[in-house]
């Protein structure tokens, strides 16, 4: 090169001016290969679902659709739930998972079903979460003191559901030992529900639920209220992860409001991860919005305003960021 240069008849002014364009090029092409190169420098990655039956794999197939038309390599992939979607994100498997807020609280933390803290942070509070306990329309069961001497499923083991089936049994009096217990995902605890295999089940996501909706239309069912007290009783020293609420009225052909609980729904990433790839993720989380909600109804209600609520989950730089600029936006 230097050869060639003193060779070109071009003088020092010259020859530092074409050495200034080059670098500069050099530059933009580095610059634009890194908006690009930001989903896929590290291979594919996984969006941590859950069961196929289950919002939160639902929605996880169909963000990680979304994602990879922005030119993202990654998939979403079933998992027993948010105990294991965080130990996945916390690990490194998996770039992002849904988990309850409850269950992310223990991960920071260290607690519960955590032996150490969980290096996660929050790229969006996506939806609530409905606490439902499931029986048969025929059955005897009417609240919870009836659940005693009765075959309860309470969740896949290391899932969410596990950890609140748990505790609303607790607080509502019921206690281990008294009743036969089955740990069980979401699409075991509805087949067999079905073949009388197990009298009620614990669930907890949207409403509706894909499996607990396909079952309704093949078996009548009823949801089993979770009433204030038992829920505030759960809520004491948890700063309001738990709130009353009800299911919505004719959800699953059900007669009626049921009293029930709700917690929060978070979309999380590992601490590790680069704010500029989670700010590419959150702008796609919201940019997909319309797209998504058409066959996952539970995406219509992300709301930037509600988003960045993840106490105390901290906010990814990265997210934190996108809501910054766009926070005049609907």
């Amino acid at each position: 090169m230097r050869e060639r240069w003193r060779n070109s008849g071009a003088g020092p002014r010259t020859r530092l001016r074409l050495l200034a364009g080059l670098l500069v090029t050099v530059y933009a092409v580095a610059a634009l290969a890194g908006c690009d190169s930001a989903a896929s420098s590290a291979g594919r990655q996984v969006i941590a679902g859950g069961a196929s039956t289950g919002i939160y794999y639902a929605y996880s197939s169909g963000f990680a659709e979304q994602l990879r038309v922005a030119g993202f390599d990654i998939v979403a992939e079933e998992t027993g739930g948010s105990v294991d979607n965080l130990m996945r994100v916390g690990s490194g498997d998996a770039l992002l998972g849904f988990a309850q807020a409850d269950t992310a609280a223990d991960a920071v933390a260290g607690v519960g079903a955590f032996h150490a803290k969980i290096p996660i942070a929050a790229v969006a509070r996506v939806y609530d979460e409905y606490v439902q306990l499931v029986v048969p329309a025929s059955s005897a069961v009417r609240q919870l003191s009836d659940l005693p001497g009765l075959r309860v499923s309470v969740g896949e083991k290391h899932s969410g559901v596990t950890v609140i089936a748990d505790r609303v049994l607790l607080a509502g009096g019921v206690r281990e030992g008294t009743f036969t217990r089955r740990e069980l995902g979401i699409d075991d605890s509805i087949a067999a529900l079905e073949r009388g295999e197990i009298d009620a089940f614990f669930w907890v996501g949207g409403v509706p639920t894909p499996g607990i909706e396909s079952l309704s239309e093949r078996v009548a069912l009823r949801m089993i209220p979770i009433g204030p007290e038992t829920v505030e009783r759960m809520d004491l020293g948890r700063a309001g992860v738990y709130r009353v609420s009800a299911l919505p009225l004719g959800a699953y052909d059900t007669s009626g409001t049921v009293e029930t609980m709700m917690v929060p729904n978070y979309l999380v990433t590992s601490t590790q991860a680069s704010e500029h790839l989670v700010f590419e993720v959150t702008k796609a989380l919201f940019e997909s919005r319309a797209e998504l909600s058409r066959t996952v109804p539970a995406v219509a209600l992300l709301d930037p305003r509600q988003a960045i609520f993840t106490s105390p989950v901290p906010l990814h730089p990265g997210a934190e960021k996108y809501y910054v600029q766009n926070r005049n936006n609907p």
